[in-house]
């Protein structure tokens, strides 16, 4: 891609520029053509929805501290603001002709080879002229408010974020320039009409060019000269000024209230707007020239995500089932299953149900007392969230810590807590100046003889049935003693502000998680010094801390081999002679969001092994609760391992970042290795293998 020799003269890749290199990543998958054609499709809606976002958080907040003190500035960022802004216009404006080229002359001419068309500014057929006339006045018209900007007019509507709108060119009978408003009613109809089938060929046209093609009907007494689109992202972040004091949930409600009416981040334009038309347009709606972003006939164009697969399951990945469990399908109680041992789970590749069922169970067990958990993101249907409810209602103490600053999920936790905390659900918000990112869980259980036991969720991803069946996590259940009674210090610290007493197995991040983690690298430096093996393997979402950075670099210098699988945010540098020659980093782009995070240092063979919910940024480490666990149980010990050594060969799907920041494709004389297929027909293998055992066994009782 083109960000080479844009970091050449700092120690670290700027963190959005690093992430732009990641979002081109997934655009690279959908150029592949080893992909099915739908998967394809599906990346290029990805990488859209990936870059709005972009620009409504990363981008509007680089807009907003272009003016802060040149000193301020300098100890935050490699660069100014501004020339970091100019870079990421630059390599957007690349990245987006190279999007537009994938669509025109690769998906849409494969979906055509496959009979499936897309009608895109061409000629329509005779057959599907009055059925388009007919949709339009039948449907879309009852939503359309078409507004001529007239002098009466001269301020157009306000442009709400993210919405898709027209900017049409008129002239009146006296040859007259005027210009029109119109918003496309997305939020109302779907994004692609189903036209009715010629020839056995599928027809489909987008809900604007179903008004493109009636757009005359709409302005009686001009001629209609041109239709272009425009969409103006705002910046969506939350600003809390004071989160110290006040009411934090009612500053999050007035915030979310206020998050449709952000300063201008980006406003997208057809590139084929004549400039007088651009020209008014950036006066009417008081842009600026940095605000501005050309680009194609097709806007919000993460909507492909629905475009229907008549020809379903053809050109559509193979479906990976979800793995069952044997092991946790015997009868028993899931908390007797623990007691015999650590259970790892792996999603999406096994099956979530039996986290619902962790929930469900603790809810109608009569020996549980009382259940904690933290919310990061819930799903808009959480069986999760319901098993609570069921909890409290059967008498059970449950307390539920809920996040009520996730970006983007704010309005959503707050509907549930309100619901959890109706049914009598001790409901606790957010800590002032920090995030709440740990995705932790406790029961506890009165057994029999009187004695109270623990159990404990420790996990990488979300309580998220939705998510849970795209990211690729973690999670352990374990009722190991001392990790439960940390991880019970961890809820007391959330709920009452208990300061915990030493951690001797949990990381936690405000309390030990950085400084354990330094000495863990500290003590593969020592190895490496006296010539002895020293390794570390990290999968990370991000790493951009410049402190645990230069102690990778640190390492690396001292001999240590660190290899890295960073999906997105790469700060770190690789491979560079003097400074990182003996780092090397991959990313994985496939199926699923490559989500979990994993920590190997290989501590003179008595390897130590974590993992968590912690990247490597600001932050994780430094401005949030995080909690990393290590991995015990051997059985546990081993997937893991596994799950590494996988990726760490994968050779289909894996790219190299080079010192350049460029997404290099493993190649090699190797058997093709596609690390996720790999680790779920590794798990498949694993379970059939215990099913074979168990069968043996019990053929020998006989």
């Amino acid at each position: 891609m083109a960000t080479e020799n844009l970091d050449t003269d700092y120690r670290y890749f700027e963190r959005d520029i690093s992430w732009l290199s990641f979002n081109y990543r997934v655009l690279m998958e959908a150029a592949d053509k080893s992909v099915p054609l739908y998967e394809r499709v599906k990346f290029l809606a990805i990488y859209s929805s990936n870059l709005d976002e972009f620009f409504r958080v990363r981008v509007a907040a680089l807009r907003s501290i272009v003016d802060i003190d040149k000193k301020k500035i300098n100890k935050r960022f490699n660069r100014k603001p501004s020339e970091t802004l100019e870079l990421i216009l630059k390599e957007v404006n690349r990245q987006l002709e190279e999007f537009g080229i994938i669509k025109r002359e690769v998906i849409l001419p494969e979906l055509k080879e496959h009979g499936i068309i897309l009608y895109r500014n061409e000629e329509v057929h005779d057959e599907h002229r009055s059925f388009i006339e007919h949709f339009f006045k039948s449907k879309v018209l009852s939503y359309l408010q078409p507004i001529v900007m007239t002098a009466k007019n001269s301020s157009p509507p306000y442009l709400d974020n993210r919405a898709l709108y027209f900017a049409v060119d008129l002239e009146d009978v006296y040859e007259k320039q005027h210009f029109a408003h119109l918003r496309i009613p997305t939020e109302n109809l779907d994004r692609f009409v189903s036209l009715p089938q010629l020839d056995g060929m599928h027809y489909y046209m987008m809900i604007d060019d179903v008004i493109r093609e009636n757009i005359s009907f709409l302005f009686p007494g001009y001629r209609v000269k041109g239709c272009y689109a425009v969409k103006l992202n705002r910046d969506a972040d939350l600003h809390i000024e004071d989160e110290y004091s006040g009411n934090l949930v009612k500053k999050i409600r007035k915030q979310i209230e206020k998050r449709n009416l952000g300063v201008p981040s980006r406003f997208l334009y057809d590139r084929a707007m004549p400039g007088s038309m651009l020209a008014y347009l950036v006066s009417a709606f008081d842009l600026k020239e940095e605000d501005l972003v050309p680009g194609g006939r097709y806007h919000n164009m993460h909507d492909l995500m629905d475009l229907v697969n008549p020809l379903s399951p053809k050109l559509e990945n193979e479906p990976l089932p979800p793995i069952r469990l044997k092991s946790l399908e015997n009868g028993k109680s899931i908390f007797e299953i623990i007691d015999q041992g650590d259970k790892m789970l792996h999603f999406p590749y096994q099956s979530y149900d039996y986290v619902l069922r962790f929930f469900n169970e603790a809810s109608m067990d009569p020996t549980v007392e009382e259940i904690k958990a933290t919310f990061y993101r819930i799903a808009p249907d959480s069986f999760i969230s319901n098993a609570l409810i069921s909890a409290a209602s059967n008498g059970k103490k449950v307390t539920v810590f809920v996040e009520i600053k996730a970006r983007f999920d704010e309005h959503n936790n707050l509907l549930w807590a309100e619901k959890m905390k109706a049914a009598g659900v001790s409901i606790v918000y957010s800590i002032p100046g920090l995030k709440v990112h740990a995705k932790v869980a406790l029961v506890k259980r009165r057994l029999a003889h009187g004695k109270q036991k623990r159990y404990g969720f420790f996990g990488t991803g979300n309580f998220n049935e939705k998510t849970a069946s795209i990211y690729a996590d973690e999670a352990l259940l374990s009722s190991h003693e001392e990790m439960t009674d940390e991880l019970d210090q961890v809820f007391l610290f959330l709920h009452e502000n208990k300061e915990p007493e030493t951690f001797k197995h949990l990381l936690v991040s405000q309390f030990n998680m950085v400084d354990a983690f330094k000495e863990m690298v500290d003590y593969e430096i020592a190895q490496a010094k006296a010539g002895k093996k020293a390794k570390i393997v990290l999968k990370l979402n991000n790493m951009q801390d410049d402190k645990v950075i230069e102690k990778l670099y640190e390492a690396s210098n001292a001999g240590v081999k660190i290899e890295l699988i960073i999906r997105a945010i790469c700060c770190i540098k690789p491979g560079i002679k003097g400074m990182s020659e003996n780092i090397t980093a991959k990313r994985i782009v496939d199926r699923y969001l490559e989500h979990s995070r994993v920590y190997y240092f290989y501590h003179g063979g008595k390897e130590k092994l974590f993992m968590g919910s912690a990247d490597w940024m600001k932050r994780n480490l430094y401005r949030r609760i995080e909690v990393v666990f290590p991995i015990y149980d051997t059985q546990a010990r081993a997937e893991i391992k596994k799950l590494l050594e996988i990726q760490l060969n994968d050779n289909t799907k894996a790219c190299c970042i080079d010192e350049d920041l460029k997404n290099i494709r493993v190649k090699n004389n190797k058997p093709k290795i596609q690390s996720q297929v790999a680790f779920y027909n590794y798990l498949k293998n694993l379970e059939e293998n215990d099913a074979s055992l168990e069968q043996e066994k019990r053929a020998s009782l006989l």
